[in-house]
């Protein structure tokens, strides 16, 4: 859970995450893509080379081995794509869906009404409409993530080997040749606490949550919060759980036509046994279909100049990040800065629906946030000692200093997912909209109100060991994913992406990961040279 969020009424909201092998790709939404290419140029600017979008694009294909969809389907679903921007040999299979909600071939009709193109989300543009791609198998439809696809095929390897139900209590840093070095690693099994040695490096993936948080716990941070905590200050890093951006959500509820075929069956035993038979038998039914429906929509598509203009007018902040977000706050660049999914069913807790209708559900979530929060370690209750195992403080502060504008952008924003479900021929699904319920809300006060009171987050959590080249001092770790300070010791996960971006994350992070294996080698095969040449 976060803290409570003094700009959401005071609620602490869910913050989930993956605790299994293959982590959060293992309960994700299946989406599977990329951003704007300016989303990682940005990376770049800030001190960064070799992760502009063009340097990261033979690490977008790596992981990904595309199965193209049959001529028949392309046409039938809108399937957009070109094959020469996906992989082919990839660990992770990606498909289209082979079935379908009752609502989509109303989709890209309704939004292309409403002035969206249709357009292919993979070229570095993603803004338009389209039908998602999604990690699974095509032949047995099943999720496809790096547990089942990295590790498992190599799990007999000698030299590989993993540990479950293992908690890391801290990365041991030590003074070597007159420097700050990451040595081994402390970690709890079975209530006993084991060391184990570092023969080349750390690597630290343990995510954007924990992995500030094991940095604090080895020392490594702002002294603000470690000396409270009871850790020695190793290294100095202040920027070690700051820059906590997140993806922020809201949804709109609708009731549908009884005829719109959805998965509200499943809720009846009977129902879904036949379905689960289904599945297990030929690979299809309900409990294949998945959300498919997306659009990314640049803000001209959604409000009017002088409002995107009045939006900038109230960014305060002047530090590279918010900067970075607010050159994308542009009425005239065709951006994905709103992501809208429709999907008929319900997919979010919300209103009280009844049971014997038919319900679908508009999301809407902010993709380049100025809310920014922090992840950092507590104190422990008196008497209990300091633990990997007790949770850090996650604080997003959504909506708070220059958060405003996001505030202001979703209220504005949930006037045209309303809009979409007005527009034709979505609309003739539709019966009424049941959450908020109808007529209301009518004012900007009443949609604002709206949205303090149901935002939470899209779970897409990154920057809390940001990457910056330019030093400690303005960010955790350097190009290489290197942590300042400290030799032989990175990370490698979602948390060191500086920047928000426009997009699903789990593309990006397999893209960060590839990336980061071939730096890892590269810098062990330079090693092993020089030592060979000492000889």
């Amino acid at each position: 859970m976060t803290e409570p969020q003094t700009e959401l009424g005071n609620r602490p909201l869910f913050y989930s995450r993956g605790k299994a092998l293959g982590g959060s790709s293992a309960i994700n939404f299946f989406v599977w893509m990329r951003g704007n290419k300016p989303d990682y140029d940005a990376w770049a600017s800030l001190g960064n080379p070799g992760w502009d979008f063009n340097s990261l694009i033979p690490y977008f294909k790596k992981p990904e081995t595309f199965h193209a969809p049959s001529p028949a389907d392309e046409l039938a679903f809108k399937l957009d794509y070109n094959a020469a921007d996906h992989g082919t040999d990839g660990p992770i299979n990606t498909c289209f869906s082979n079935q379908y909600g009752g609502t989509h071939q109303h989709w890209h009709q309704t939004l292309n009404n409403l002035g969206i193109p249709s357009r292919d989300s993979f070229n570095g543009s993603n803004w338009g409409v389209w039908t998602g791609l999604t990690n699974v198998n095509p032949i047995n439809r099943t999720r496809s993530y790096s547990a089942s696809q990295y590790y498992r095929p190599h799990a007999a390897r000698p030299n590989l080997h993993v540990l479950t139900e293992a908690m890391v209590r801290k990365v041991i840093i030590q003074t070597v040749g007159g420097h700050k070095t990451a040595t081994g690693v402390i970690f709890s099994h079975g209530g006993v606490d084991y060391t184990v040695n570092a023969a080349s490096e750390v690597i630290l993936s343990a995510g954007t949550i924990q992995s500030p948080q094991l940095l604090e716990l080895s020392g490594i941070g702002n002294p603000t919060y470690l000396t409270p905590a009871g850790v020695t200050v190793l290294v100095n890093s202040p920027h070690v759980g700051e820059n906590l951006q997140d993806r922020i959500m809201n949804v709109l509820l609708y009731e549908l036509d009884p005829s719109v075929e959805n998965q509200g069956p499943l809720q009846d035993p009977v129902e879904l046994a036949d379905a689960e038979d289904e599945y297990y038998t030929n690979h299809t039914g309900l409990l294949t279909v998945l959300p498919n429906d997306f659009a990314y929509l640049p803000l001209n598509k959604v409000m009017n100049e002088s409002y995107v203009n009045h939006l900038r007018s109230l960014v305060s902040g002047t530090d590279d990040r918010t900067l970075s977000i607010k050159s994308k706050l542009d009425f005239n660049k065709f951006l994905g800065n709103l992501e809208y999914v429709f999907d008929p069913n319900i997919l979010f807790a919300v209103g009280n629906p009844d049971p014997l209708k038919k319900y679908g559900t508009v999301f809407q979530m902010l993709q380049y946030p100025f809310s920014t929060g922090h992840i950092h370690i507590q104190p422990p209750p008196i008497g209990v000692p300091l633990s990997s195992s007790q949770h850090p403080v996650i604080n997003p502060r959504y909506f708070e200093g220059d958060g405003i504008v996001d505030m202001l952008t979703l209220a504005e924003g949930l006037k045209f997912a309303d809009s979409i479900a007005r527009q034709g021929p979505l609309n003739a699904a539709i019966v009424k909209r049941e959450v908020p319920p109808e007529p209301a809300p009518g004012t900007e006060t009443d949609w604002l109100q709206f949205v303090k009171d149901n935002t939470v987050s899209d779970w897409h959590p990154v920057g809390t060991c940001a990457m910056s080249g330019l030093g400690i001092h303005k960010g955790v770790v350097d190009e290489k994913l290197r942590v300042h300070g400290v030799k032989r010791l990175r990370v490698v996960d979602a948390s060191i992406i500086p920047v928000q971006i426009s997009s699903h994350l789990q593309g990006t992070v397999y893209a960060i990961a590839e990336k980061g294996a071939d730096m890892i080698l590269q810098d062990f095969e330079c090693k092993r040279r020089r030592r060979r040449g000492r000889r």
